[in-house]
């Protein structure tokens, strides 16, 4: 055994990871330094000729790159917010409150042995959960998360929403079908009659409301709701928004409508034969669905990024920090150490025998937070695009903790009663609100003018 090789065997599986990765990391910074330096005046003109396409890549980026923390987040809202309802502690070991639970969760999925059953046909079954997860996250690129905060500003966006959203059926039956199993099948056959019967009212149920609005552009329908909370569509469709959460709710296969995966009847229906991260694919997928069923509820019916009032509006805030020459400098280096000691000075004198280096730790930690709420509070008042971010992931995040709230609460119904439902209850009601409107518009003269 060489030295080399007696130097490596010692390594931790940490060690082992940065001695492999730290040259990987080199030789490619290196090989991107070189090519920017060689072509940059390319690449540049090639971006500012194409910003259509520089813009779309950097959304379909941002999407998939918030799926991850969205879907660990609404996991641990499931795990904490149910356990609070059913009198328990609920996770409380791994990381602050348990937070991290969901990402070991998420570990531990993608750890297990990836099988395939014999007899399945291997490549609609691999494709599957991808079908199913791309299906569930393409619907983001057309939602406003703020001024300016959009993928793409369609005239279409709903009706491509609805479009990219039933994709998820067709992954669904792919996985039922390629499995080899009678559950599975079933299970896919499920989904495939759940998705169909409740997508009718659930398109039924905006109809309405894109009268009223004159475009099927999110963006334009949200700023049609800017202003007080009474120019919410839910106030003028109130009957098409609750069709809309129950359609919606069937749609997302969350509780009391999750037939596909009955584990009491069919095992665990399409999702039987899988295991692995194909597995977590599937319900990967359908907790980032969660949010995004929830995201064009808020969007049509309750305001998408505008605030209830209209306040605060955007405060210029004239900030110029490059003026101040090196004094910006001076203030980097010497506001964090003074506001750390002088937070720091009360706990030291207040209690005697607090050891100096606790009160600066702590001192440290309250001065961290009131400039993260300085900066906040600037950030909100004087840039329109961050309140209107906070104001949509705040309602957005009310509508997940109701499903969460439902999951906890509500018996899973029968299948007969789920298509029953649909076809005796959601499709005339969506029906009548239709006609109503439709009625409404006539005898008031005409559609609501959209907004310049």
């Amino acid at each position: 055994m060489t030295a080399v090789a007696r130097s490596w065997s010692r390594l931790t599986l940490a060690g082992k990871l940065i001695f492999t990765i730290v040259p990987i990391l080199l030789l490619l910074g290196l090989g991107l330094l070189l090519v920017v330096l060689l072509f940059g005046a390319l690449i540049v003109d090639f971006l500012v000729a194409n910003l259509e396409l520089v813009r779309f890549v950097v959304a379909a980026t941002a999407v998939l790159l918030m799926s991850v923390p969205t879907a660990f987040l609404i996991i641990y809202m499931e795990m904490k917010i149910i356990a609070l309802m059913n009198l328990r502690i609920g996770p409380d070991r791994v990381g602050p409150f348990g937070s991290l639970l969901s990402v070991v969760h998420g570990l531990k999925v993608l750890a297990k042995e990836d099988f395939s059953p014999t007899g399945a046909d291997r490549l609609v079954f691999t494709l599957a959960p991808v079908v199913v997860f791309m299906a569930t996250i393409m619907g983001l690129l057309v939602i406003p998360f703020g001024p300016g905060l959009f993928g793409q500003d369609m005239n279409i966006a709903l009706l491509y929403f609805f479009a990219v959203g039933g994709m998820t059926v067709v992954g669904l039956l792919m996985a039922g079908w390629s499995s080899f199993n009678k559950y599975s099948l079933l299970g896919g056959l499920r989904s495939a009659a759940q998705v169909v019967s409740y997508e009718i009212p659930l398109t039924l149920s905006v109809v309405g409301l894109l009268m009223l609005a004159g475009t099927m552009s999110l963006n334009q329908i949200t700023l049609n709701q800017a202003g007080w909370f009474t120019n919410w569509y839910v106030f003028q469709q109130p009957l098409g928004a609750l069709i809309f959460f129950i359609a919606a709710t069937a749609e997302a296969n969350r509780t009391p409508f999750d037939l596909t995966e009955a584990d009491s009847e069919i095992v665990a229906g399409f999702a039987t034969e899988y295991s692995g991260m194909r597995f977590g694919f599937f319900f990967f997928a359908e907790y980032v669905n969660v949010f995004v069923v929830s995201a064009p509820l808020v969007t049509l019916f309750f305001g998408g990024w505008n605030a209830p009032f209209p306040w605060p509006f955007p405060i210029s805030v004239d900030l110029n920090p490059g003026s101040l020459g090196i004094g910006l400098l001076i203030l980097i280096a010497i506001v964090p150490l003074i506001g750390t000691l002088l937070l720091a000075a009360p706990f030291w004198l207040a209690r005697s025998s607090m050891p100096g280096w606790q009160a600066l730790i702590i001192g440290f930690v309250l001065f961290n937070l009131v400039a993260g709420a300085a900066i906040f509070g600037i950030a909100y008042v004087g840039l329109d695009w961050v309140a209107g971010l906070l104001w949509f992931l705040g309602k957005t995040y009310v509508f997940v903790f109701t499903f969460v709230w439902m999951r906890g609460t509500l018996p899973r119904v029968r299948v007969d009663q789920l298509m029953g439902f649909a076809w005796k209850w959601l499709l005339p009601a969506s029906l009548l609100n239709l006609f109503v409107t439709a009625a409404a518009i006539l005898v008031i003269g005409g559609p609501v003018a959209t907004a310049p």
